[in-house]
């Protein structure tokens, strides 16, 4: 009798996912996740300095990259997406199991260094921005910027936390209001996105390649494949793809709609912004900006107080929502290039060395945010590993999307695979030109 019953479960249970499934389908906000708040933390505080600083230097003539840069960010991580939802496993854990420990431990290595040198960059810009709206110690505003960001990751579940960076990514609306305080002139902006003036000049080269690294970094890669294995530990009713064939229509179908719209998201923020200060600074002649905070600064006199005061509390935004994300994908690869227990719904007793790595990375990252080290000449640094180790990332990251022993029937379709090999041959080089750049000076 028991078994007759289970077996008249089976087709109920199915049909109770299916009509699930059917309703997070035609619900836009069910749809929205992982690639929405990757795509919302890719404008941190530093990313905030590359896009002013292409602003103010070259005026209008850099906005058409943030037109190139959104198909090559959605074919990118919509691969790192698929990889985490079809094999129910993020990027290290992955590379552990399918190839050598000698390239897992240099990329994790290698994006360890990258996102503790950027999150003292952000928590020292975060700091100077909350300085400029109410004044404070520098070293006090680190400290519990630093300290909030550990307590969210640790204290709150998953599945209340994403809700917590989905609605901070409404920070970012603080750059579209910021452009309609100033004067702007939509037919010169059009012009320059129809026929951009290219220069052949060792800067427009190098803010080139910054503004590219900046946007397609490694550790949003692990963070949203990651993200994904979140998911489905939060879904009783979800599995890897592999294993639950019926689910995947719709799930891919998410990840698309997720990814066109956070990385579209992501690059519309970066456009406002690079808008701003090429409409404001650029036009009265300051071209020299080298982080968030001087942007804010020069745009106080020329914009206004309210623009200056939503530029500053922009920075602060974006950084809670960065910040998290640095330390997690960090903590994401380390833990699943040892096979640790990863996941922020972990109790603490579980997940401790998992939280141990996010504790750590905040550690050294407010370190460095109040210590004398020159938090632009650190990100620089930060910028160029990044750009280094994305490239064989990305390789790797396509190979894996490719081999039907690692995804199944649900390997890469044709356009996200083109996708996907142009941002990894875009990104290949932006590098090249970054190191002969700089082998040239």
């Amino acid at each position: 009798m028991s078994d007759e019953l289970e077996k008249s479960s089976v087709p109920v249970a199915r049909e109770k996912i299916h009509r699930q499934i059917q309703a997070d389908d035609r619900s836009l906000s069910k749809k929205l996740g992982p690639g929405l708040i990757t795509g919302a933390a890719d404008d941190d505080p530093s990313g905030i300095a590359t896009y002013s600083q292409g602003g103010a230097q070259f005026g209008l003539q850099m906005l058409w990259t943030l037109l190139i840069t959104w198909p090559l960010m959605v074919g990118i991580q919509s691969v790192s997406a698929r990889i985490g939802r079809v094999t129910g496993d993020g990027l290290a854990g992955n590379l552990r199991r399918w190839y050598g420990s000698w390239l897992l431990f240099t990329m994790v290595c290698l994006l360890l260094i990258a996102n503790t040198i950027n999150i003292a960059a952000d928590l020292a810009a975060m700091a100077d921005a909350l300085m400029l709206v109410g004044g404070g110690s520098h070293t006090a505003w680190v400290i519990l910027f630093g300290t909030v960001s550990v307590l969210l990751q640790v204290l709150i579940p998953y599945v209340r936390y994403v809700r917590v960076l989905k609605w901070l990514t409404l920070t970012l609306f603080a750059y579209v209001g910021t452009v309609f305080t100033v004067h702007i002139e939509w037919s010169e902006v059009l012009s320059s996105l129809i026929l951009p003036r290219l220069q052949l000049t060792p800067a427009y080269l190098t803010t080139l390649v910054a503004i590219l690294g900046t946007t397609i970094s490694p550790y949003l890669f692990f963070w949203q494949a990651s993200q994904e294995v979140e998911e489905l530990k939060a879904d009783p009713n979800a599995r890897s793809l592999r294993q639950a064939h019926e689910q995947a229509r719709a799930h891919l179908r998410r990840i698309a709609t997720d990814n066109w719209i956070g990385m579209g998201l992501s690059n519309l923020i970066a456009f406002f912004i690079m808008l701003t200060t090429a409409s404001t600074l650029f036009t009265h002649g300051i071209t020299d900006i080298q982080s968030s905070r001087d942007a804010a600064l020069a745009l106080r006199p020329i914009a206004g107080e309210f623009a200056f005061l939503l530029f500053a509390l922009g920075i602060i935004g974006t950084g809670l929502l960065a910040i998290p994300v640095l330390a997690g994908s960090a903590a994401y690869a380390v833990a699943g290039a040892f096979n640790w227990r990863t996941g922020l719904d972990l109790p603490l007793g579980l997940g401790w060395r998992f939280y141990g790595i996010i504790a750590v990375s905040m550690i050294i990252g407010a370190g460095i945010g109040i210590s004398e080290i020159d938090p632009i000449h650190a990100l620089y640094w930060a910028a160029v590993i990044n750009g280094i180790v994305s490239v064989p990332i990305m390789i790797v990251m396509m190979r894996m999307a490719s081999r039907h022993d690692i995804m199944g029937p649900f390997v890469v379709t044709h356009r996200l695979k083109w996708l996907g090999w142009a941002a990894t041959a875009v990104m290949a080089v932006a590098v090249v030109l970054m190191l002969a750049l700089n082998l040239w000076k």
